[in-house]
């Protein structure tokens, strides 16, 4: 049973799901530009989308929004301005929003980011991957390493004082060196915000399907050391599992997810989370994920499946969460996010404690060193159907 004492922070995803051409790598709802971009059409839709969420939302300032995709800087600026008019006519945005745009490098994308700084985007969250040629052609990215500089240089004389690029490591013949120079290539360009993550082989992608030869665990192990080396080097403080940041430019989106925080979740594959203190529930919504199907049922009931959390699943979800963060959560946030008493997970707490996973105490729940090391292990003693 819930007891919710105060809503959380409520945060607004926006997915624009197409793409030049489909990453190998890709697991995310994209699709390639079906020719002209249906602009008009999906901003349209979208706000249709929205506004069926309103009544369960009505009053709640929004504290961010984050537009990804797909690509979503192939939108023009004109279609991302009626898109911004109808939100700001049908929401209370925060004066200090946090806008967040993602966009892959590419010289006609970059010309676009002083218009988009002009609309009110704050933060560009930039898909580089590496600046290797060679890495780049294996991963099916459109860009080579000089557009990846380009663009980031280009944020820069945009105006745009917070920018995040996006780097993984672990790619096919990369070696410790090649990821050095990748890192250390990403810090000279100057951005807020680094993503610092492993190119994973996920189900239902093309790498999955017919996988690359990549780094062994013991190579992987000394490029993401010798990275993660240079960026605490370099001044960018490791706050998640792959996010690291200058001084007061931790991603206020990202942490509003990891801290079991509302969202809503609009257009094609976006996924929702509400709390509802009224009904004592925790609601999911997820959006049809073809771009057509959405664009046709968006405003309906037909457009989204929903589903209402259990306590022990919103239990397990927050765990999932927090624990992503280095610095963990204070106690008393459990309780406000997850609507349920700590005593809840005392045990899981305990048995995890044992095995030296976690530190806590009145003021801190976080992982300890070798829980950072072996999260997975860790997550597991929050599973709902585990044996306490």
């Amino acid at each position: 049973m819930y007891n919710f004492t105060s809503l959380p922070p409520l945060a607004l995803y926006i997915h624009l799901p197409w793409c030049v051409r489909k990453c190998p790598y890709c697991d995310f709802n994209s699709h390639q530009v079906p020719g002209a971009l249906p602009e008009t059409e999906y901003v349209e839709a979208l706000l249709r989308d929205l506004e069926q969420e309103l009544p369960l939302i009505w009053g709640r300032p929004i504290v961010s929004i984050f537009i990804g995709g797909g690509t979503p800087s192939l939108f023009s600026p004109e279609a991302l301005d009626a898109l911004f008019s109808g939100l700001r006519a049908r929401l209370k945005l925060l004066p200090e929003i946090e806008i967040t745009l993602e966009a892959n490098p590419g010289t006609v994308e970059a010309g676009k980011f002083r218009e988009f700084r002009a609309l009110g985007i704050n933060r560009l969250s930039i898909g580089v991957q590496s600046f290797q040629d060679a890495q780049l052609a294996a991963l099916g990215r459109i860009h080579g390493g000089r557009e990846a500089i380009a663009a980031a240089e280009a944020a820069h004389a945009a105006g745009f004082s917070d920018f995040n690029l996006d780097l993984m490591h672990g790619l096919p013949g990369q070696t410790v060196e090649v990821g050095r120079a990748d890192v250390a290539q990403a810090i000279a360009l100057a951005p807020s915000h680094i993503s610092y993550y492993q190119l994973t082989l996920e189900p239902n992608t093309l790498f999955h399907a017919r996988p690359p030869q990549l780094p062994d665990d013991e190579l992987l192990a000394d490029i993401e050391e010798a990275g993660q080396a240079l960026l605490a080097q370099g001044g960018y403080l490791q706050y998640e599992v792959s996010a690291y940041a200058k001084e007061g430019f931790r991603c206020a989106h990202n942490l509003n997810y990891w801290e079991f925080g509302d969202y809503v979740g609009i257009g094609a594959g976006a996924h929702g989370k509400l709390t509802l203190p009224a009904e004592q529930r925790i609601l999911r919504r997820a959006r049809v994920k073809n771009p057509r199907d959405y664009q046709a049922l968006a405003g309906t009931p037909a457009a989204f499946e929903e589903e209402a959390i259990k306590p022990r699943e919103a239990a397990f979800e927050f765990m999932l969460n927090a624990l992503r963060l280095k610095e963990g959560f204070a106690p008393h946030l459990f309780q406000e996010r997850a609507g349920i008493p700590l005593g809840l997970i005392q045990n899981a707490l305990q048995q995890a404690e044992a095995a030296g996973l976690i530190d806590w105490d009145v003021q801190r729940i976080a992982p300890s060193a070798h829980g950072w090391r072996y999260l997975n292990d860790l997550m597991q003693h929050f599973l709902p159907d585990r044996k306490k």
